[in-house]
């Protein structure tokens, strides 16, 4: 152990010895936080507050990079604390909020043998015996980044007292644990929960930050006998965030109507609602909320859409120059239909509303017909379905063909008369961007001949279609070359030309909470109405028939697109194939 005493003089001595700063740079940070004696910071935080961002040997010390080499010195093992990992409930009944405050100790585990202690000074344990007797279990040290330590003891028991507090109100009120959706029902329409109590509105603000801040794209909140269940979805995988009593979980589905302005005594019908709120960090961030009635009670999922997918570039989203010529050379026709395709959560939204985004000049009228409406842009004209009205796709269609638009975006075509009047705007020059929901891009002829479209209206309508799926990307901060068995890659891409370049295999690291994974992007395959294809496209069209002939055009299918990835390093062969496991 070369550091017996935290404080910066030691830790600075011990990183000199370690060649991390020169003699003039400890001179310098020692000074600076000599001056602060006062300041109750933490030394490793000031010194990595007092560093430059390049050091002499090349390499950048952040906070948790010092935090790290820390742990070694002191020979202590190093923690990342992860909120979608730990069991607050549990961890928080260890030892009270005073006693963690005081002594910078955070409970991070806890079994009936021992409990682990994520601390800010590891060099100070003088609590740990007398803990270990209140206990009777073992006491394991951990070390943690102390920002974080500090941070989750005032968030933790927070959120622990805020369900606490929130529950004792319900029992009180009457309100049992055990309910069932008729009970719900009755009680939300005498009002016994209390969406505004502050400790719901506390557990509300909690749940959107750290969904904010793990990147996640839905909320689930969903009711179950025990207890309630919140999950998150980060990078289309589901992940356990939280869980609560069902009545708590009933108080903030309560507030999160409230807020979507949604009727919050209706609980046996699905409801729609939306909101929009600010991060952290003041951004605005849009949320549509979706209910749903269940043998348990009422189910609510919220999409949370992030406005700043509508300025990002096609690059991003993981086209390549071919596929993005091709796009823009469609997307340029003044009249006809351009239909993207993919499961749900494909990416299909985000791919439209960037088109239309860079296609909505000031000389072009856009119009839209969602249901629901994903994203409020100003720069569209959007129209909302409302079945109650009759205001359906085609409906909606038939209105905006007389609002003089250029450009025609319809949510999805679910049925024959929405095909109709799509293929009628197409035919009388307005450009239309629709969606389906089929495997790849020739099943979107072979869909619109199901639902009853002349072939030849689809050979005289149909510009292309696009079909896509998202997969994860690998952690640029800790991914690592990889060897791909040549048997497993020649099985993997058989039929396609690909030339194994960069393989990567995910690792695991801070950014990435441990999954070796940041972000997704997109794999495409697009598929343009060329004279063969059409010849294909009759009323008794063979998929396989159309398939094969797409191919001889040289359409590149989304394995293809995968395998591109997959070679230049960007994601796995698993990743590829868990989201296109039908299509070759």
């Amino acid at each position: 152990m070369t550091i017996e005493k935290l404080t910066h003089k030691s830790i600075l001595k011990a990183m000199f010895k370690d060649q991390m700063i020169s003699v003039a740079e400890a001179k310098r940070i020692d000074v600076n936080l000599a001056g602060s004696i006062n300041d109750p910071i933490h030394p490793l935080t000031g010194i990595a507050k007092s560093l430059p961002e390049h050091q002499q040997l090349g390499i950048k010390i952040t906070l948790e990079y010092l935090c790290e080499w820390f742990a070694k010195q002191v020979d202590v093992p190093y923690f990342v604390i992860d909120p979608l990992k730990i069991d607050i409930g549990a961890v928080t009944q260890v030892v009270a909020p005073q006693y963690a405050k005081k002594h910078g100790i955070l409970a991070v585990s806890s079994t009936p043998e021992f409990v682990t202690l994520a601390v800010k000074n590891p060099l100070d344990l003088s609590w740990r015996d007398d803990l270990e007797n209140i206990l009777r279990r073992e006491v394991r040290v951990v070390f943690a980044n102390p920002n974080d330590v500090e941070r989750y003891i005032s968030e933790f028991y927070t959120l622990a007292k805020s369900i606490s507090q929130s529950t004792i109100s319900d029992e009180r009120a009457g309100v049992s644990i055990q309910q069932n959706l008729e009970q719900l029902v009755d009680l939300g329409r005498r009002g016994q929960l209390d969406a505004e109590d502050h400790h719901i509105v506390q557990l509300v603000d909690w749940l959107l930050q750290y969904a904010f801040e793990q990147r996640a794209s839905d909320i689930h909140l969903e009711p179950r006998k025990t207890m309630g269940e919140i999950r998150f979805r980060i990078d289309g995988i589901l992940h356990h965030a939280y869980q609560v009593p069902p009545n708590v979980l009933l108080a903030i589905i309560g507030r999160l109507k409230t807020l979507g302005r949604m009727d919050i005594a209706e609980k046996r019908r699905p409801l729609d609602g939306r909101l929009k709120t600010r991060t952290p960090d003041e951004k605005e961030i849009e949320l549509r909320l979706s209910t749903i009635p269940t043998a348990m009670g009422e189910k609510l999922v919220m999409r949370i859409f992030d406005p700043e997918v509508l300025q990002r570039s096609f690059t991003q989203l993981g086209l390549n120059d071919t596929e993005l010529a091709t796009w823009h050379q469609l997307t340029a026709h003044t009249n006809g239909i351009i239909l993207v395709t993919g499961p749900t959560g494909s990416g299909k939204t985000t791919t439209l509303y960037s088109t239309l985004k860079n296609l909505a000049t000031s000389e072009v009228n856009v119009c839209t017909i969602e249901d629901p409406i994903e994203m409020v842009e100003p720069a569209f004209n959007q129209i909302q379905v409302h079945s109650a009205i009759d205001l359906d796709f085609a409906a909606g269609v038939k209105a905006l063909l007389r609002q003089d638009p250029d450009i025609i975006m319809i949510g999805e075509i679910r049925d024959l008369k929405t095909a109709e009047m799509a293929i009628q705007a197409a035919l009388t020059g307005h450009l239309v961007l629709s969606t389906l929901h089929t495997n790849d891009s020739p099943s979107a002829i072979t869909r619109m001949l199901e639902l009853g479209v002349p072939a030849y209206l689809i050979n005289a309508t149909v510009l292309g279609v696009l079909a896509q799926r998202l997969v994860r990307t690998l952690c640029p901060n800790c991914k690592e070359p990889d060897t791909v068995d040549p048997t497993v890659w020649q099985s993997f891409t058989k039929g396609i030309d690909v030339d194994l370049e960069t393989p990567c295999k995910p690792v695991g690291c801070i950014e990435c909470r441990q999954t070796g994974f940041l972000g997704r992007v997109g794999l495409y395959e697009m598929l343009e109405m060329s004279n063969s294809l059409k010849s294909k496209v009759k009323p008794d069209a063979d998929l396989e028939i159309l398939r094969q002939q797409t191919k001889d055009d040289g359409l590149r299918t989304l394995r293809y697109s995968g395998a591109k990835k997959v070679a230049e390093g960007f994601t796995t062969i698993e990743e590829v194939l868990r989201v296109t496991p039908f299509v070759a």
